[in-house]
């Protein structure tokens, strides 16, 4: 058996030795047969039935009712470099010599939300533009009249007199998810109309100090300077959002853009066009949100409320008898949150209507009745951040 053993290992080492020469010397001994390439199968065509993950349909539905917005204002510049220093600037603005007049034009998108040619886009879009220029998905183009602009909201209303228009369809359901599909349609950089896709990230975001009433949509789907205007679409074709902004520390896409939902901006459409403008209601208070140290300070269990930090003389809220320190704990029956929710609370009261307020005065709740105001429109160009 041990014979047979010593055998076998001799064996092995000579095979091995020889491997090991040829592999050495002669290399190409050992290449193995290549084995011929398989043909790619080609991808199904894009109408090929029961074709997963293509949204052709909803852009199609959707796109020929974004159009793209050229607008173009007059702006005074400084004649020389030397002169753009702001303050320096501030002295000489008005000036014949110092300064000069140049046209300046920008772009971004709106969508066609009726047929009979109305508009929605963003009113930073339009602001102080001497003419409104609208180009159509078809490749027309017609000068837009300006029918009312909304600046706490960031929204304007365009007109255009042309025939055969295709319109956008709102969601009017308004059941948009978190995680659900999206996708943006605009004019970014000035490129043509682009399609892009993400998910709703978040709903609800507010306090990002871009507008004065903010519920903005959050999407990862591309925003980029241009889309301002345009439209968000669910995968069914129907308007969910206006692109409104984006974070950026670029001036691109950084996968967190904002839009104004649907909901909001066909009340605002609708109003505009039956009114002109926007009417919300005012009471004449300044509110400040209650911190964890207010709250221990006044005694307060929870942080629950608004403080009073200011009363307007001879507004709603004054002639009722609320003073600063006072802590608003209802409106109209509603309990108030804080600063946002409470402004949010006031601007959907209708004016001349009445409304109870509860407020809570050196530890004790007392209720006032008061007349809500309107609210003061700011005047187009003095937009508030």
């Amino acid at each position: 058996m041990r014979r047979f053993w010593l055998l076998f290992a001799q064996t092995v080492t000579v095979c091995l030795g020889i491997l090991f020469i040829v592999a050495t010397l002669r290399p190409d001994w050992l290449e193995r047969t290549p084995v011929p390439a398989q043909p790619l199968a080609r991808a199904p065509a894009a109408d090929a039935p029961g074709l997963a993950g293509s949204y052709a349909e909803a852009v199609a539905r959707a796109a020929p009712a974004v159009v793209n917005v050229y607008t173009t204002k007059q702006i005074r510049e400084p004649i020389s470099p030397l002169l753009n220093d702001p303050e320096l600037s501030r002295l000489l603005r008005g000036l014949p010599g110092f300064t000069r007049k140049r046209e300046a034009t920008a772009l971004g998108s709106g969508v066609i939300v009726r047929p009979d040619g109305y508009i929605l886009t963003n009113y930073h879009v339009i602001e102080a533009a001497d003419a409104i220029e609208v180009a159509l998905h078809d490749g027309r183009e017609a000068r837009a009249k300006l029918i009312g602009a909304d600046p706490e909201s960031d929204l304007a209303v365009l007109k255009v007199d042309l025939d055969d228009l295709s319109s956008i369809t709102f969601n009017g359901t308004h059941d948009l998810q978190v995680g659900d599909v999206v996708l943006a349609i605009g004019n970014p950089f000035g490129v043509g109309q682009t399609t892009t896709m993400g998910i709703v990230s978040a709903l609800g975001r507010n306090r990002l100090g871009i507008n004065i009433y903010e519920n903005f949509i959050q999407t990862d789907a591309a925003i980029n300077p241009g889309n301002s205007g345009g439209a968000l679409i669910d995968v069914h074709g129907r308007l969910v959002g206006i692109n409104t902004a984006i974070y950026s520390e670029t001036g691109g896409s950084l996968g967190i853009g904002f839009a104004i939902p649907s909901a909001a901006a066909q009340a605002i459409l609708e109003e505009i066009i039956a009114k002109g403008h926007v009417t919300r209601g005012w009471l004449g208070i300044e509110p400040q949100d209650i911190t964890a140290d207010l709250a221990q300070a006044f005694g307060l269990k929870a942080s629950q409320g608004v403080i009073v930090a200011g009363v307007l003389k001879n507004g709603p809220a004054a002639q009722a008898g609320l003073r600063v320190g006072d802590i608003v704990l209802e409106l109209h029956g509603e309990a108030v949150a804080d600063t946002i929710s409470f402004l949010n609370q006031i601007a959907r009261l209708a004016p001349g209507s009445k409304t109870e307020i509860q407020v809570l005065r050196a530890g004790k709740q007392k209720n006032f009745s008061l007349r809500v105001g309107s609210r003061p429109p700011l005047q187009l160009g003095d937009r508030q951040p």
